[in-house]
């Protein structure tokens, strides 16, 4: 077996374990649906390439680029700047909601305290009368 066909053999096999580990994550719910279009995205991108690797060449050539691992690796840091900026932007928008939760939670927090003590003030105030 030559190094191309190890190669080849080895991208379909990795290809296949990360649509296989993407689709087990998702029966599980352990990862949305929304995380996991991307992943198949990529996965199957990845078998196609490594099906058809000269398709990469055709690729690099049309688009000027003249090796193809560069267009590969220029794609890859594409896909890792896109999920690191979507990652970042759930982030915040998990900050934002966490703080607005921390203030409401303290909003109700003061409501309660409040009601009880006027509760305690008017059982105070309040006199027994005993039948």
């Amino acid at each position: 077996m030559t190094a191309t066909a190890r190669l080849t053999l080895l991208s379909v096999i990795v290809a296949v374990a990360a649509l296989l580990l993407v689709f087990e994550l998702l029966r599980r719910r352990r990862l949305r649906e929304k995380y996991a279009v991307i992943w198949v995205f990529i996965a199957v991108a990845t078998l196609v390439v490594a099906i058809f690797p000269h398709l990469l060449d055709f690729v690099a050539t049309a688009i000027g680029i003249r090796t193809p691992s560069n267009l590969l690796f220029f794609g890859s840091l594409l896909v890792l700047f896109a999920v690191s900026l979507q990652l970042s932007r759930e982030v915040g928008l998990l900050e934002e909601q966490t703080r607005r939760l921390a203030e409401e939670t303290g909003a109700l927090r003061l409501r309660v305290e409040a009601l009880e003590q006027s509760v305690r003030s008017s059982e105070l105030a309040t006199p027994r009368v005993d039948p």
